[in-house]
């Protein structure tokens, strides 16, 4: 059994040309508020408040933005409750699991790494 490099396969599966649709993808899930959101909501359902706190920094808009994006591309489901006051809740839909089960290893390895590399850099 022969096994080929990624790169081949990303190569042949047109994954690197600029008009797949696998770019525009990729921009949502790993903007920095995406993978934030998408680690975040990994736990369970969350509030708008509490992912507000949990992803400490994010603007109102950008929240919303990222939301909105993850939503529409399958990752995040929102739950509306008409509750006085309304209720909304965030949570990782099937895919929006599987795709943080591969991000999850990665965001390890950057928290385990990122002091060295900022140090790295700063004497650079």
């Amino acid at each position: 059994m022969v096994v080929s490099h990624p790169l081949a396969r990303l190569l042949t599966d047109g994954v690197l040309p600029a008009q797949c649709p696998s770019r525009a993808v990729l921009d949502h899930v790993t903007s920095k508020w995406g993978v934030l959101v998408l680690v975040a909501l990994s736990e369970g359902s969350l509030r708008w408040g509490e992912l507000r706190r949990v992803v400490d920094g994010i603007s109102e808009k950008m929240l919303a933005q990222t939301l909105r994006v993850l939503v529409a591309d399958g990752f995040v489901a929102r739950d509306a409750r008409p509750t006085i006051p309304p209720r909304v809740d965030y949570a990782l839909t099937e895919r929006g699991r599987e795709l943080t089960a591969r991000l999850l290893p990665l965001m390890d390895w950057i928290t385990a790494n990122a002091e060295a590399i900022v140090s790295e850099r700063a004497r650079s």
